[in-house]
């Protein structure tokens, strides 16, 4: 069955992506990004203070979309340390008013551009949403994917965390 096409509440219109202005977080955006994960049901939930201060020191490898006053997604990422080329992504976050119009893949284009080569991250065996995004990604830069097993359950200090995947995909060629 088809998926609806989302509506904003207070227009009634379909969302844009051309309407969309992708940018760096800043400590303003802070608060909306915890909501805006908090109210997922796929994805950890860090603290307000964690947010605060990935907007202040990792703001560089990160991006935020908005629309008008509206955070509509982010994507958290932070460069490997010890692989400078690699960009790894902690977190993507969409709101459902902005699901399915290819947000997350146009933020992770614009973030990733020409400035790395891989693209890491880490993904339960559960979240289809994210394998999709990852494979998707892939596919459009028309890089390699490989997964491979990172963290398994009994590394989380709490019973019932699923085992984390890691997805590498790369080496990025250049954008056309």
């Amino acid at each position: 069955m088809p998926r609806p096409t989302p509506r904003h509440p207070a227009t009634g219109d379909s969302p844009s992506p051309s309407g969309v202005t992708l940018r760096q977080p800043i400590a303003g955006d802070a608060a909306a990004m915890w909501r805006l994960v908090r109210d997922t049901a796929s994805l950890d939930t860090n603290s307000p203070h964690f947010y605060l201060m990935w907007c202040r020191d990792f703001a560089a490898s990160s991006i935020v979309a908005s629309s008008e006053e509206d955070l509509c997604g982010f994507t958290a990422g932070f460069t490997r340390p010890d692989s400078p080329d690699t960009l790894f992504v902690w977190q993507t976050a969409v709101s459902p008013l902005w699901q399915g119009v290819g947000l997350a893949g146009r933020m992770l284009d614009r973030l990733v551009a020409d400035t790395y080569r891989f693209v890491e991250c880490t993904i339960t065996p559960d979240n289809q949403a994210s394998d999709r995004y990852m494979h998707a990604f892939a596919r459009n830069r028309q890089a390699a994917l490989h997964q491979q097993p990172l963290f398994p359950s009994e590394d989380f200090p709490e019973p019932g965390h699923d085992p984390e995947i890691l997805y590498r995909i790369g080496p990025l060629p250049p954008l056309a």
